[in-house]
């Protein structure tokens, strides 16, 4: 197995050489000045790398060394560069830090300390790498467009998943902004009906006159206005996937006709008389109670059971663990770089706000909002101004004896995972907890930094 790379940018050869013997478990490169270490960094792309910021032609002050350390981070981003700093020289650790440095070390070097700092620096770029990796895996999964690190949502993705080759109907319940069509839309593309077209319809946004020939399509001269023979939306889908969205507000007399649909396969357009067969699969969603409604007479009984062989509840956003704070660091990244504007970040109160809120129109609400947020903030903050909210306290944790650690435990360490758009550094900082008792932590309740 090959070593991991360490540069060591050192102009002087006596501490080159005792920094190499310091750090024989590494595959270790060396460089004298700002043009041989950015040689290095192309040639080999080193994990680590260790930088005095004394370098010539300026080896008594650091701006020889900061312009190499910003060049290093330019070519590789992902690098950890650890600073060696005398101990007068602090405001140059500090500036140093500011353009992305991992970490400072003061000289005289102390190895043992000094190979801490690497060691936890190789680690944390291992990890990154890692989750860099899953986030490409999943950015081709048709179930990368659910943001979640919630326990419950993450097992309806497992869900939608085993059900997706099938050919069994899906009904999706949720309230209004969930994302019950995300889910939709996945499930067709992890079934074999991929290939072929996904088609969806609003059933409370289409006028009841016209659900009918917007569903089953109709002949020419069927009514005042039909000019030529058009296919509706059932038919339009043959072969693929159906979406009903909104089924719930299904007049009656349709919900007899997609019954009959659903039992014999076959259509007939308005005014025609030919049975067509369609092969489709049907998913539908709502966010009423169908059951409810069959017993008040409002919904086929006949019809639900025949659209709810499999039934998927999707959580709102207020019961989704960590999720408000995930997401809104997700649209403010979408937004900055839509709108073309520098790195924002959220204030500590924005953030308590975003936490606080209920959030009545799930994740749209949410994504309307960040995005009049990016649009309005004035400075590099989203203050809690520019969100338009307001705050409501947060529901007392109900107390539950045995079990409230291992749930305190979790629910902290998932809501600072997503405040903290998933860096481990600054989530082991807020917990007050090192880094290697909060990957233990992470373990013990199964949670993944980058899910």
């Amino acid at each position: 197995m090959s070593k991991s790379k360490l540069l060591i940018i050192e102009d002087d050869p006596g501490l080159q050489k005792q920094l190499r013997w310091s750090f024989d478990a590494y595959e270790v490169l060396v460089a004298g000045d700002r043009e041989a270490a950015l040689a290095q960094v192309r040639r080999h792309e080193p994990e680590v790398v260790i930088t005095d910021l004394g370098l010539p032609p300026d080896p008594d002050g650091a701006t020889e060394g900061l312009a190499t350390l910003q060049q290093i981070l330019a070519l590789a981003p992902e690098t950890k560069v650890v600073v060696l700093t005398g101990n007068q020289d602090h405001a140059h650790a500090v500036a140093a830090i500011g353009l992305g440095a991992y970490d400072f070390h003061q000289k005289p070097a102390d190895p043992d300390l000094l190979g801490l700092v690497v060691q936890r620096a190789f680690y944390l770029h291992a990890l990154q790498r890692e989750n860099r990796r899953m986030q490409q895996a999943q950015a081709d999964s048709p179930l990368a467009g659910v943001i979640s690190r919630d326990a419950g949502l993450q097992k309806i993705c497992r869900s939608i998943e085993k059900v997706a080759p099938t050919s069994a109907s899906v009904m999706l319940l949720g309230e209004s902004g969930t994302g019950k069509e995300v889910l939709a839309r996945a499930l067709h593309q992890l079934s074999p009906r991929s290939k072929e077209r996904f088609m969806a319809i609003n059933c409370a946004a289409i006028p009841e006159n016209l659900l009918e020939s917007e569903l089953f399509g109709y002949e020419k001269g069927a009514f005042t206005g039909a000019a030529k023979q058009t296919k509706g939306k059932v038919e339009l889908a043959h072969g693929g996937t159906f979406f009903l969205d909104e089924v719930g507000d299904l007049p009656m007399a349709l919900q007899a006709k997609l019954l009959r649909f659903l039992q014999e396969r076959v259509i007939e357009r308005i005014g025609g008389h030919e049975e067509i067969p369609v092969d489709v699969r049907i998913v539908c969603a709502t966010h009423q109670n169908l059951k409810e409604l069959a017993t008040a007479g409002r919904f086929r009984e006949d019809l639900y059971y025949r659209l709810s062989e499999i039934v998927v509840t999707i959580p709102p956003l207020r019961n989704r663990v960590g999720d408000a704070a995930l997401l809104a660091h997700h649209f403010k990244n979408k937004f900055c770089a839509a709108e073309s504007r520098p790195a924002l970040h959220f204030s500590q109160e924005a953030m308590n706000v975003i936490e606080a809120y209920p959030w009545p129109g799930n994740v749209r609400e949410m994504e309307n909002c960040i995005k009049r947020a990016v649009i309005m903030a004035d400075g590099p903050h989203i203050v809690a101004e520019d969100l338009g909210l307001s705050g409501a306290l947060l529901p007392e944790e109900p107390l539950n004896l045995r079990q409230v650690r291992d749930e305190a435990e979790y629910k902290a360490i998932v809501k600072v995972l997503a405040r903290v758009d998933g860096n481990i550094v600054k989530a082991s900082e807020l917990l007050g907890v090192s880094r290697p008792t909060l990957y233990d932590l992470m373990s013990r309740h199964a949670i993944k930094s980058g899910s």
